[in-house]
Parts: structure tokens; sequence; C-alpha cells
């Protein structure tokens, strides 16, 4: 081999020895991508698949979710953001929103989701189709309140299964029905 492709080789070699290999972590503020993707492997939930000013236009239950892709908080509330969307699929408008596009923003319209942020995360609004808030609440907040705030929003009854949050490694999990049988 040509002495200039060893000499290339070996400077290649020593440069990728100093590059950090790619680590997810759900136990720190680091950013390894959105924790939709990463954390739950739902990447549909973003970006949302319509906004609370068409939401609330169409008289729909809103559920807004500020978070952060680089927030430990955030990270280990993904896979209740991803339950929720399980056990209510088309009944809702779920609106998870990153809120770097919020900071410093302040609006008085309703129909703008600054209107609903306290610039804590993470935080989650229930909007029934009036445009009243059901629950507005931060933190790890209970499915389980979650789903009361939705179920009396739509007038739906709280679905008979419940989810549970089941890991399959240190960094991914899944939210899973548990007492559903799959009709299919």
């Amino acid at each position: 081999m040509n002495n200039k492709i060893k000499k290339f080789i070996c400077i290649l070699a020593i440069i990728f020895c100093f590059i950090p290999s790619a680590h997810a972590s759900l136990d720190n503020d680091s950013y390894e991508g959105n924790i939709f993707t990463i954390v739950t492997g739902n990447g549909a939930l973003v970006p949302p698949s319509t906004t609370l000013s068409e939401s609330l236009k169409n008289h729909r239950t809103s559920v807004l979710v500020f978070y952060l892709d680089d927030s430990k908080t955030s990270k280990v509330f993904a896979p209740v953001v991803s339950g929720i969307k399980l056990l209510w699929p088309s009944e809702i408008d779920l609106i998870p929103l990153t809120t770097d596009e919020l900071q410093n923003k302040n609006s008085r319209n309703k129909s703008d989701p600054s209107y609903y942020w306290h610039g804590n995360i993470p935080q989650v609004v229930v909007i029934n189709g009036e445009g009243e808030i059901i629950l507005d609440a931060e933190g790890q907040v209970p499915i389980e309140d979650i789903n009361n705030a939705i179920s009396k929003s739509t007038g739906l009854k709280t679905p008979d299964f419940t989810v549970s949050i089941k890991s399959f490694n240190e960094y991914n999990s899944e939210a899973a029905k548990d007492g559903y049988a799959d009709p299919r």
C-alpha cells in the first residue's frame, strides 16, 4: 500500500478516536433528537396533525402538551403522551409542541398555544370544544387525570383498558394497551 494512503488511514483513525459516539439517555438534559421518535418510537406525533386554531374552529377537544426535546422530565413524560394517542386515537386533537418557539412570546389570543404555556415543562392543557380549559397541569401529570379531563371534555367514557409503559431497553419505551384485545 502506498505510504500516502497509510498516513491518510492513520489520520482518519486518530480523528475517529476523538469523536464522541452518539448515546441517547433518559436521565439527562442532552439532545438526541425528537423525544417521541427516540424514546417512544412514535414519531407520528410530531409535527402535530392539526393546529390549536383548527381544533378550536372545529369544536374538538384539544390536548396541548408542552415539552422540550433536551429535557429529562419531558423524556420521562413522552410515553404518557404516546399513551394518550393510543387511548384516544381519533376522539381528540393531540398537539405536542416544543416550547423553543414559544420563548418570550406573550399572546392574548386563545387560539395561540403560547397563551396557555406557563413556562414550565412538561405541561398538559385539555381544552374542550367550547374553548374552556378542563385541565391545566405541569410536571409528570398522571395519565388518569388526563383521561378524566378528556372524558369530561368529550362526554365519552374513559376507555375500558389501561395503558402501561413498557421499557424494552434503557433508552426506549412504548405505551401498550392492557386488557385490550385487538379485533383484527
